[in-house]
């Protein structure tokens, strides 16, 4: 899985985005919900890469009438009106836009909308496999059964609120990025558990049984402080070595040594943030050989070191 490009705040969206999808190293892709609305005069106010396969922007757009199509951007985004969009509303579909009303948008879908008068309005933008994989942990699915739901002016008062709370950080700085990043968790995890659905024809080949897949998910989790080999993994799914990297792969969405490497930068963020426990502790409590071994993999993974993200998310006293 590759990461979306570091966390540096732009501004400009389209003619820049080209130059944004290179460095991303994954594009947000040729049909991008983000080039639509640069096509469509949209005003971009602000954009960010966030980390994690995260970005996020707050548009603005002032127009008599206009008609905008989305035709399979390849990325997933959330929607929610931060002003205005009361007399928005996607064909077909019943209903208008309205202040803390949210549309989540898959990759594949199609829409097109009746665009009218002013809306102010915040997008969230994530990839399919960034949403899925946690199914895994959050709800012992395969992250190939689910997909994000189509859906238009749904409400969600907590959802509303934090993606409110996401706009209206300054996202400048790096402390406030890794605040506005883990904003963006919390929104995915209550999407994955409210609007997630179930793949059409959805043909689940080649992957581990469920009770396989859950059996090494706690393994996983019960040795996260070993050095954990292919082989150990083999013995506890009865599988060859190379069968078990294959079908691994297919029903936890990464192979095991990215799985492993994503479950140690989990914990360590959870620990960070609910500890106060040195960073040695938490390298070894996390299977890191060492403190300079884990704020290297850590830096490397969330873009910011272990004491950095401490700051950032331990609440102000003022």
């Amino acid at each position: 899985m590759v990461p979306f490009a570091p966390s540096t705040p732009v501004t400009v969206c389209p003619p820049a985005l080209a130059t944004l999808d290179e460095r991303a190293g994954q594009s947000l892709g040729v049909q991008s919900v983000c080039r639509t609305l640069a096509d469509a005069n949209a005003k971009l106010e602000r954009f960010t890469w966030l980390g994690d396969q995260l970005a996020a922007a707050v548009w603005t757009r002032d127009i008599d009438v206009a008609e905008t199509a989305y035709d399979h951007p390849g990325h997933h985004t959330l929607s929610c009106y931060l002003d205005g969009g009361y007399r928005t509303e996607r064909q077909k579909i019943p209903g208008f836009g309205a202040p803390r009303r949210l549309c989540a948008l898959p990759g594949d879908h199609e829409s097109r909308w009746w665009v009218r008068g002013h809306m102010h309005f915040m997008h969230l933008y994530f990839m399919p496999e960034h949403f899925t994989r946690r199914a895994v942990v959050e709800l012992d699915r395969e992250p190939r059964e689910l997909t994000l739901a189509d859906r238009t002016y749904f409400e969600d008062p907590r959802i509303a609120e934090l993606c409110q709370s996401l706009a209206m950080l300054p996202w400048d700085g790096a402390d406030e990025r890794l605040r506005a990043n883990e904003i963006a968790h919390e929104v995915l995890s209550l999407l994955l558990r409210g609007q997630s659905t179930r793949r059409d024809n959805a043909r689940l080949k080649g992957g581990l049984s469920a009770s396989t897949r859950r059996r090494l998910r706690d393994y996983i989790d019960a040795n996260l402080t070993e050095p954990l080999t292919l082989g150990e993994l083999s013995n506890v799914a009865c599988l060859s070595e190379f069968h078990l990297a294959r079908m691994f792969r297919a029903s936890f969405g990464a192979p095991p040594h990215a799985w492993i490497a994503q479950q140690r930068i989990d914990r360590a963020r959870v620990l960070l943030q609910t500890t106060a426990m040195p960073l040695e502790q938490v390298a070894a409590l996390c299977g890191y050989a060492n403190g300079s071994h884990f704020s290297h993999r850590f830096r490397a993974a969330v873009g910011a070191s272990p004491l950095a993200f401490r700051r950032a998310m331990t609440p102000s006293p003022f």
